[in-house]
């Protein structure tokens, strides 16, 4: 098939420092320095260091307390004592030695670093009985969901460090459709128990867990009331693997975050977050099997981690619609760098729980190797908010399915790949009155992107009643199939752009006012 070049600048120099930074960034070892004081250089907004808390000088292992690494012995108790003794002593180290531990749901409390030494592993039971219905928050809603598996609340100065692995059964609590596996896989897995919908195209851990995905209208949070009724749908309620909620000076370093039941990582109204060298995974069909989901929080970084998850990688939020828009506490002064995602339906994600607004945030030098989307931004109408000032730089992509630069405002809770169907809604939508649950996305710098193969360059799709505005997008070098569309976007600038695309327009522009490409008005 003929290819169109589309250079809009002369890239000579340019493009070669921009390849060789992919080369670099592709083959760069993740794992391999601390958190350096220069990432709060020159950042384009006020931020100042994130401490690391402190800890006294105790420790004492789990298994002074009686616990037994044998994979058949629940240690939920023998956890709980050793950080009753730490605490009770003014804090410390809860140690994890080498080992298979297995457990129920760990409850964190303030001065305590869970340390797990090399060759430790943390596996939490799949009994569902041992996770009792809590009140919480799940996908920016105030519900009930089964505890997680690792939980603080109100707590300051805690950790989670070390070499281990922590892994969250996922396995027996998500469901599977059956499109997703091979027909022995799913042979296997039929067999294994369980029960299957209607349709027989998606696996259930439980009847009770299937009759809870029956209520559901918004999403995943089921349209019941009381908590007797959640309890009649318990094996539907995943949780998040690691639920903190509002707690202060958090150091998450080291570990290996693996299998969780639902979001892996899940920070909400927090403050002071240092993420450094995880390694965060997930099956890659694993519903609703984020990486880290950043909520509400302040004062954030996210350094030199590895996501290869099921669904968003890394994800920032804020609250869904009128919940979200009265908590009123949006994520700000966040610094994602030097990050790797090998699979998730978008690396780097907003939304689109972002009723209580995201601002101040920088992305830089990270590297996404086939995800659904490369920069994901996404809302629809009733969410409300703002997402502003977000600046991002030093981006390397291959084989990206769908878009390395995504914004969409018609999401409609499918992944960017399902939501293809959907593709020019919004040329024949017409404009609502705008309110306070109108959605905004403006003030957005994007600029150094490398990407080798996608469906479509770029797409943007704001709402005809409120566009996206004041992006700007420079020095991109992009293969793809089809080239750039901008639709419902006010103020776009290109500049220093380079996009070999296999068939149609190089960029195609619909219901958009100025857009620019390197000065000059696309009409």
């Amino acid at each position: 098939m003929r290819k169109n070049i589309f250079t809009l600048a002369a890239m000579g120099a340019g493009a070669k420092v921009l390849l060789l930074a992919a080369a670099f960034w592709f083959g760069k070892n993740a794992f391999a320095q601390a958190i350096p004081d220069d990432i709060y250089k020159n950042l384009p907004f006020k931020m100042d260091k994130v401490q690391q808390p402190t800890f006294a000088n105790n420790s004492a292992s789990i298994a002074d307390f009686g616990a037994k690494a044998d994979g058949v012995t629940l240690n939920t108790d023998a956890f709980s004592k050793t950080i009753d003794a730490i605490a009770k002593n003014g804090g410390g180290k809860v140690v994890v030695p080498q080992g298979l531990w297995l457990t129920g749901p760990i409850v964190l409390q303030s001065n305590i670093n869970l340390h797990l030494e090399q060759g430790a592993i943390i596996l939490f039971s799949n009994k569902f009985d041992l996770y009792p219905v809590v009140a919480t928050s799940f996908e920016g809603l105030d519900t009930y969901r089964c505890q997680s598996p690792i939980s603080g609340k109100d707590l300051t100065n805690i950790a989670i460090t070390g070499n281990g692995i922590i892994d969250g059964s996922g396995e027996a609590w998500r469901p599977v459709k059956k499109d997703k596996l091979t027909p022995s896989q799913w042979k296997e897995l039929v067999a294994s128990g369980g029960i299957l919908n209607e349709k027989k195209d998606t696996w259930w851990p439980s009847e009770s867990a299937l009759r809870g995905s029956l209520n559901v209208v918004d999403q995943n949070v089921p349209a019941v009331k009381t908590k007797e009724e959640f309890e009649a749908i318990k094996d539907y309620l995943r949780p998040v693997m690691v639920s903190l909620v509002s707690c202060k000076n958090i150091l998450l370093e080291g570990v290996t975050l693996q299998n969780s039941p639902a979001w892996n990582i899940h920070p909400l109204m927090c403050e002071n977050l240092i993420v450094n060298n995880l390694i965060v995974r997930n099956p890659w069909y694993s519903q609703n099997g984020d990486g880290i989901d950043i909520e509400s929080c302040k004062n954030i970084v996210v350094y030199n981690s590895s996501f290869d998850v099921g669904d968003d990688a890394i994800c920032i939020k804020s609250g869904k619609n009128e919940e979200g828009r009265k908590r009123g506490i949006p994520t700000e002064n966040l610094i994602v760098d030097k990050c790797v995602v090998y699979h998730g339906h978008g690396g780097f994600v907003v939304g689109s729980e972002m009723s209580g607004g995201v601002k101040n945030i920088k992305v830089a030098n990270c590297t996404f190797l086939g995800t659904d989307v490369g920069l994901r931004f996404k809302s629809t109408r009733g969410r409300g908010g703002i997402v502003e000032n977000i600046w991002i730089e030093n981006i390397n992509m291959m084989d990206i399915p769908t878009e390395p630069l995504l914004f969409d405002l018609f999401y409609g809770g499918k992944s960017a790949i399902e939501a293809r169907e959907d593709e020019g809604k919004s040329a024949s939508a017409t404009a609502v009155k705008v309110d306070e649950t109108t959605p905004q996305f403006r003030n957005i710098f994007i600029k150094n992107i490398v990407c080798k193969g996608a469906e479509r360059a770029m797409f943007f799709n704001g709402l005809p009643e409120m566009n996206v505005q004041n992006v700007t997008v420079e020095n991109v070098i992009m293969t793809a199939k089809r080239g750039v569309q901008i639709s419902e976007s006010t103020n776009v600038e290109l500049k220093n752009i380079a996009i070999t695309v296999e068939e149609g327009q190089p960029i195609t522009v619909r219901n958009a006012k100025n857009v620019t490409l390197d000065g000059k008005e696309i009409k």
